[in-house]
This record gives structure tokens, C-alpha cells and sequence, in this order.
């Protein structure tokens, strides 16, 4: 293990839910809760006025509303998550070749790969300067983590919570580890920790007294050593820069079961083909196509198949899928559906169609009678258009707002910006010709560009003053010249 803090873990704070508070004013410092609002939904991110009620990811979304019934409860708008992610990436990539992202909102990086720290002080300096181009840049705050281990940063991190930083010095790993629960370690579950427990171990430090033979006897072989080598503070692991994607998939689950055999197979060939799009979009190909079913008894079933070459072909993605659902009984319903793609690669084979069934003409006639029918079905009557809750909407006369909530026929809009204060609320019919979805404006407002614009001899140039941003933020940032409880308020949303 490195003898200096050099790498770093970045960790967003309450990322999707700090977005929707940063674009809008109204928001700000109440409770906001993100994602799905049918009843089978979950929660994707808390903001920390939420946490306090207890409200947390992946908790039931009816759960969520008991815990804190005024809240925002927001739908994703992962294009714009997305969007922020990449400006965030932007700014670890100019700290080091060595950057290895975790998800959306996370990401390790190797400070002293790229020339940026090479001790404690230089790593400080480096994890301030990060903090403070993330807020200039996005205006959303992240919290950072500095050790000389993966494990460790990450744990830092976490520690630094919100909008802080922690730098745990080389040498001091242990006595900070030993009091912490056995939860803190990565692969330390809910099951693993009461195994633990009921040993009478709940600490690091009681997990490295128990020794390496106690610990594979209570836990094998592999779990054991690599819990014992935690336990203390070892960690070798690299940064690396690149993640191998090992599948692509998609999947839905539905707000009421579904009984009609017709009406599964439909849903999973549009399934197959969103999950080709992302496949696609992704420059990659695979050999093994599996369907997931979840049951209405909440059994889930996974079944596969491999084809002869990797493919990127929708219509062979389709009928593999078909083929799979043949071997699944749906007969009490279904709740959730998913396609996915693995054995990835970055080529196709051209002859695959031999193991669709039917011929190329055959199958195109098919595609054009059953996929008309899901998209007429899945299109809103113009009485019917959905307005989902926290999305963007532009009024001929009012401007640029969002969702409140929809209901009734009626459709609630906060009219404010990510500039403004906050905005006035007007509700309007679901089929008003005058308002529209529209694009979500960016977090930071650009800087227009100046064209011949002197300076004084010795003077800062315009574009070094990017909202106090300098460096690696004025880069990024000129890359990129691109209470809640009113929210759902009808069943519509």
C-alpha cells in the first residue's frame, strides 16, 4: 500500500435530489424525494431535509410518503443527471489519467498518477481546489475522501458527509478502522453482519482479534481472508481507468400485474428493443440474451440463451427473448419484466438471422403489425398528455417551469429557473395548446462569449473569469455553454 493519501473518492451529495433543489429555487432546503411514484415505486435519492425523517434510497416509495407526507416527490430526469455527471468527470479527468468511475455521482482517482499530490498537504490542496470547480462549475457541492487505499478513501467519504472533506493520514488506517462497525467494510451485508454478530463480533477491531482462521471457518474461505485483510487496512487495489461493461439491460416493473399472455410478450419485445438502442448506443454487441420475470408472488425467474455470435440486431434480440418467455409460466401475473445482454463484444456477426425464426421478410412483416399496436397503445390521446411531477415545461406567455403535480385533468406549474426566486404556481388543463415539455436549463447559467474585448495591460483575460472558476473548472464550465407537499397532486402523475 502507497505511504501517501493520494487517492481520491468523490461522492456527489444526495445527487439527483441536490439537482432538483439546485434548478429549482422553491425547493431549496425542504425535503425532496426522487423516484418512482406509482405505488410500486422506489426511492432513487433523499434529499437531506428528507433523511431526517428517515426517508432513504431504495425504500418504498408508499413508505417514503408515510414518513414524510409533505415532501417533493420528484420524477428522474436522468438526461440531466447525466449531464452534470459528465461536467463532474470532466473535472477528475484534469486531475489524472487514473479516474475510475463508480456510477453517476462516484468515481476513485488516482491523485499521483497525474502529477497532482504526492503527499498529504499537496493531496489536501488538490481535494480542496476539486470541491470548490464542482460547486463553481455545476452548482451542486460533492464530498470528498483522501487515503492511501480504495477502501479507506471511500470510507472517508462518507465520513465527510455533506459537503465535506477527510483525509485519513498513512499510518493511523487501523486505530481509525478498529471501533467502526463491521457494516463499514465493502461485502459486510445485513446476513454477513448478524453472522458476525451472533459470533460477538460487530467491530473492525474485534474482526481483526478474531483472527484469519475464526474468520474463514465462520465465513470460507475467500470471504475470510479478504474480511481479515480489511480488517487490517489492507488494500492493494488500483484505480483503473477503465471499466469493462459486462451486460447491457432494461427492465420495468408495473404499477398492476399483468395477467394477459399477449400483453407480456408485447411488453417484452419493446423491452428487447430498448435494451438493443442502449446496446447500440454503447458501440457493443453480445452472445447471451436473458429474460427476467418477476412474479406476482414476487418469485423471480432468469432464463438464457446463447446465440452462436454476438449480435446488435434487434429482430434477433426479439425473438430470442420470445423463445425464453415460451419457458416461463405468467399464469398469476407479472410484475416485473426484464431483457437484458451479456458475453459483450465490439463486433457483430452478420449471419444471425439463421437463428431468428422465419425469414428476413417473414420477421419485417411481423415487426410492422406488432409494433404499431404497443406504440398506438402507449400513446397518450391528446386529452390525456402526462405531465410527470419535477419535469420541465415552457409556457408561451409564463416562461420556463416544472411540474408540480397533474390530476384531474388539470396540470400544475411552477413558473421559476435555476436563476430566479421563487416562482409563481398556475395550473392550467392537461391539453393546453400553449404549454410544452421542454429542455432543462442548466444548473450554472452560461457565459455568453466575449468577442474583442481589451483588457488593461497585465489585466485577467474574459474567459479566466467564469464565475471565480479557474483552471480545470473554467475549461469545463466553457465546455458546457450548454415546500414540496403541492407536488402530485392527482392521480395523472
Amino acid at each position: 500500500m502507497r505511504t501517501a493519501p493520494t487517492i481520491l473518492h468523490l461522492d456527489m451529495d444526495a445527487f439527483f435530489a441536490s439537482v432538483e433543489q439546485a434548478s429549482k429555487p422553491s425547493l431549496r432546503g425542504k425535503a425532496v424525494v426522487v423516484g418512482g411514484l406509482g405505488p410500486r415505486g422506489v426511492v432513487a435519492t433523499a434529499s437531506y431535509e428528507a433523511r431526517v425523517f428517515g426517508v432513504h434510497s431504495a425504500m418504498p416509495m408508499g413508505q417514503a410518503r408515510r414518513l414524510a407526507p409533505n415532501a417533493a416527490y420528484l420524477v428522474p430526469r436522468f438526461e440531466l443527471y447525466r449531464t452534470i455527471s459528465e461536467q463532474v468527470m470532466r473535472l477528475l479527468r484534469a486531475l489524472s489519467p487514473l479516474v475510475e468511475p463508480l456510477s453517476l455521482d462516484e468515481a476513485f482517482v488516482d491523485l499521483e498518477a497525474g502529477g497532482a499530490a504526492w503527499d498529504a498537504t499537496s493531496a489536501r490542496l488538490a481535494g480542496e481546489k476539486l470541491r470548490a470547480d464542482i460547486r463553481a462549475v455545476t452548482g451542486i457541492t460533492g464530498s470528498v475522501g483522501l487515503a492511501a487505499s480504495k477502501m479507506l478513501a471511500k470510507i472517508a467519504s462518507e465520513e465527510a458527509k455533506p459537503d465535506g472533506l477527510v483525509l485519513i493520514p498513512p499510518g493511523t488506517e487501523r486505530a481509525k478502522l478498529e471501533p467502526m462497525s463491521v457494516r463499514t467494510l465493502p461485502g459486510v451485508g445485513p446476513a454477513t453482519g448478524d453472522h458476525l454478530r451472533r459470533a460477538g463480533i460487530t467491530t473492525v477491531g474485534e474482526l481483526a482479534e478474531a483472527g484469519e482462521d475464526e474468520l474463514v471457518r465462520l465465513l470460507g474461505k475467500a470471504h475470510g481472508h479478504a474480511l481479515y485483510a480489511m480488517a487490517l487496512a489492507r488494500d492493494e487495489r488500483p484505480v483503473v481507468a477503465e471499466r469493462e461493461t459486462k451486460s447491457v439491460s432494461v427492465e420495468d416493473t408495473y404499477d398492476i400485474d399483468i395477467h394477459d399472455r399477449t400483453r407480456v410478450g408485447m411488453e417484452v419485445r419493446r423491452l428487447a428493443d430498448r435494451c438493443v438502442r442502449r446496446l447500440r448506443g454503447s458501440g457493443l454487441s453480445g452472445r447471451t440474451i436473458v429474460l427476467k420475470v418477476r412474479r406476482y408472488d414476487f418469485s423471480t425467474l432468469t432464463r438464457s440463451e446463447t446465440l452462436r455470435g454476438p449480435t446488435d440486431d434487434p429482430a434477433v434480440v426479439r425473438e430470442a427473448a420470445a423463445r425464453l418467455l415460451d419457458l416461463v409460466d405468467t399464469t398469476g401475473g407479472v410484475r416485473l419484466l426484464g431483457v437484458g445482454v451479456t458475453g459483450l463484444a465490439d463486433y457483430t456477426q452478420e449471419d444471425l438471422f439463421a437463428q431468428a425464426a422465419g425469414d428476413r421478410a417473414a420477421e419485417i412483416a411481423d415487426d410492422s403489425e406488432t409494433t404499431a399496436e404497443p406504440a398506438a397503445e402507449q400513446r397518450p390521446a391528446p386529452g390525456e398528455r402526462r405531465w410527470p411531477a419535477g419535469h420541465d415545461v415552457r409556457h408561451t406567455e409564463h416562461g420556463h417551469g416544472w411540474v408540480q403535480g397533474s390530476g384531474l385533468g388539470r396540470v400544475t406549474v411552477r413558473f421559476e429557473t435555476p436563476y430566479s426566486g421563487t416562482g409563481r404556481v398556475r395550473t392550467f388543463p392537461v391539453d393546453d395548446p400553449d404549454l410544452t415539455p421542454a429542455d432543462p436549463l442548466p444548473l450554472v447559467p452560461p457565459v455568453p462569449m466575449v468577442a474583442a474585448v481589451p483588457c488593461r495591460p497585465g489585466g485577467p483575460g474574459p474567459a479566466s473569469e467564469i464565475h471565480g472558476a479557474s483552471g480545470a473548472a473554467a475549461d469545463a464550465a466553457w465546455a458546457d455553454t450548454g415546500s414540496g407537499a403541492e407536488v402530485e397532486t392527482g392521480p395523472g402523475t
